[in-house]
């Protein structure tokens, strides 16, 4: 066993969750990927991806530890104003420890776009007299599965199941929202801001100028909005244990499935198709006799390993299209 399959911080309380992303210019990706890396290991876990284009990624561990990391981050050129969302896990939400090398931080598939022409960024203190304009359309850039746990009321879903979906739904139907002698302002959120970037430079690069975008995305705006104040309905997906959090980013009630790796609420695992562990409503009906069995056991394991204080790795689930963090 690794080093880093045990929970260190087991017994330290409560750990730093850190959300992070920013588009700068790396030239050796290789070299950042190393240091990153070896700064992680081996209190720290999560996912950092890095790419010419910048880094994304949410990594949690102690607070010395995370702080460290952070800290190597911004004495990278053009990183010194990374922007940072915290929050806190009493479990650690990541099984393992992954910095990985991609083409993009976020997949868009847009390959020419320049993110850094993106929209004007909208404080969350400003956001909801924005959104409560009806010159404004609200779109929600996050796949399906995302804005079925929660959403800002009046926003448009284009229902993709991935990023790479979005260019394609904003020339066969998006536009179509903006048509009219008297274009609407483009009001456009996602969970951390990262997909938000791209979508609005994407708009703006097909001739809509009147583009906004919610600054630290829904993270930003339910750590910092008071609940009684907020227009955001249900919970926020996030990629790790966690599942989805709720105003001021505490823990939220909805798990993950293990059979197909979507969000469940508590609705969901109330209906006789959901098996811990094994299929839910989803999915029930699309799984074989071999593979109920095998979730099962593979269920069991992880029972089994969480009563030892382990992590068993074949547990480990990611959403679809490998969306990574926001």
């Amino acid at each position: 066993m690794r080093a880093d399959d045990r929970d260190h911080t087991a017994e330290a309380g409560a750990l730093r969750v850190a959300a992070l992303y920013r588009f700068a210019a790396i030239a050796d990706c290789e070299a950042v990927r190393e240091r990153l890396e070896g700064l992680c290991r081996p209190e720290v876990r999560g996912t950092l991806l890095v790419a010419h284009e910048g880094l994304n990624g949410t990594i949690a561990g102690p607070a010395e530890a995370i702080e460290r990391v952070l800290s190597s981050i911004r004495a990278l050129p053009g990183f010194a104003s990374l922007d940072v969302k915290y929050a806190t896990a009493e479990k650690m939400p990541f099984h393992r420890l992954k910095v990985r090398i991609k083409p993009e931080i976020v997949t868009m598939g847009q390959p020419d776009l320049d993110p850094s022409d993106a929209g004007t960024y909208v404080a969350p203190a400003d956001w909801n007299a924005l959104i409560r304009d009806p010159a404004t359309v609200v779109i929600d850039t996050r796949n399906d599965y995302e804005a079925a746990v929660g959403a800002f009321e009046g926003a448009v879903q284009p229902n993709t199941r991935g990023f790479r979906d979005f260019p394609d739904w904003f020339r066969t139907e998006g536009r179509a929202l903006l048509d009219g002698p008297n274009p609407p302002k483009v009001a456009m959120y996602c969970t951390g801001g990262i997909r938000c970037e791209k979508a609005t430079a994407f708009l703006k690069a097909e001739g809509v100028q009147d583009v906004f975008h919610l600054e630290g995305g829904i993270l930003r705006y339910l750590e910092t909005t008071p609940e009684t104040d907020s227009l955001w309905r249900g919970e926020c997906f996030v990629f790790d244990e966690r599942v989805a959090v709720g105003h001021g980013l505490t823990p939220g009630s909805h798990s993950l499935c293990r059979g197909c790796r979507m969000p469940v609420s508590e609705a969901g695992r109330r209906s006789p198709r959901y098996v811990e562990g094994v299929a839910c409503d989803r999915c029930a009906g699309s799984r074989t006799e071999a593979d109920r069995a095998r979730y099962l056991e593979r269920a069991k394991q992880v029972e089994i390993a969480d009563r030892r204080g382990v992590v068993h790795i074949g547990a480990v689930q990611t959403p679809p299209e490998d969306q990574g963090p926001d």
